[in-house]
């Protein structure tokens, strides 16, 4: 099977009111954890790559690493850019071979933001590559996004239609409170997704597929285990699980999942050499951290996706 674009699976999970999970992916463990659990619910899948990723392992080691996840298990993949900061950048990927990618004007005006973004829809589309657009600004930090919170912002409702018309975008990702990393909230604070503003967003773009960034949910036990294991990461709240099912209910169509992912691998990864302090064989360390990834996805995709079964 090739590798496929979104829009086919965007359109089938907006009428069955679940969400495809978008992986983001930096070596061989993590695209088989990811995979091979997809394969064992049925999903459907989205494996984005960032501008550090790409750095880290190179363009051409993942494409071929994706295309043997694909061999292997028999899935359609949709191979997405993850918050491409320029034209540049967003047609390395399309002439690279991804299907989707995402151009994130976020930071420039509303009309600037309109005229680059519809300069990467026009390439695109005449390479048959689909592109999210972006609106509003997520706090946080994640590879090569940095927002500081005074300079986040939510997504107007009265921007969006005027938004998708001008640029041609065939998603859309919107700021209801959700934010970038794992350090999203303070014990004490409470994680609030304005599903208010999502509501509107979709009574303005009916049937128009919406994306949530920053959607990890920080999960205790991978934080617990790494500070047991010689971790010293300080407690932090991400976004409930339950709020994630909620939107994929909704107008989300697709939910952006990495943090969950590095504190999965990395709980693996020192738990073994806690218990095998002298082994320095990354076939064996590098296993647990792969099987968590396996665990955690399915979780996602069961619990908060609701993907399962559907191809």
């Amino acid at each position: 099977m090739p590798i496929v674009t979104s829009t086919e699976m965007f359109k089938k999970a907006y009428e069955g009111g679940y969400a495809i999970g978008a992986f983001n992916v930096n070596n061989m463990e993590i695209i088989q954890g990811i995979t091979e659990a997809a394969a064992l619910e049925k999903s459907p899948l989205i494996l984005q790559v960032s501008a550090g990723a790409r750095k880290y392992a190179k363009h051409v080691y993942l494409m071929k690493l994706i295309e043997a996840a694909i061999e292997d298990t028999g899935l359609p993949i949709c191979v997405h850019l993850d918050h491409g900061e320029s034209f540049d950048v967003c047609k390395s990927c399309i002439d690279g071979g991804f299907t989707s990618v995402m151009f994130d004007g976020s930071k420039h005006s509303f009309e600037e933001n309109i005229r680059l973004t519809r300069e990467v829809v026009q390439y695109a589309h005449d390479h048959g590559v689909v592109v999210e657009g972006e609106l509003g600004r997520l706090a946080g930090i994640e590879d090569d996004v940095n927002v500081k919170a005074e300079d986040s912002s939510y997504t107007d409702p009265d921007q969006v239609q005027e938004f998708v018309e001008a640029t041609g975008v065939d998603s859309l990702a919107i700021a209801i409170g959700t934010s970038h990393g794992a350090y999203k909230f303070k014990p004490g604070q409470k994680p609030q997704l304005r599903f208010d503003i999502l509501e509107e967003v979709e009574k303005r773009l009916p049937g128009f597929p919406i994306v949530l960034h920053g959607a990890s949910s920080v999960i205790p036990q991978y934080v617990e285990t790494i500070n047991s294991n010689g971790g010293s990461m300080p407690d932090a709240i991400g976004i409930p699980e339950d709020m994630l099912r909620q939107a994929a209910k909704m107008a989300v169509c697709k939910i952006n999942i990495d943090s969950d992912l590095r504190l999965a691998m990395t709980a693996g990864v020192r738990k073994h050499l806690a218990e095998n302090p002298a082994d320095f064989d990354p076939r064996k360390y590098l296993i647990p951290g792969r099987d968590n990834i396996r665990d955690l996805v399915r979780s996602k995709i069961v619990n908060v996706l609701g993907s399962s079964n559907r191809i």
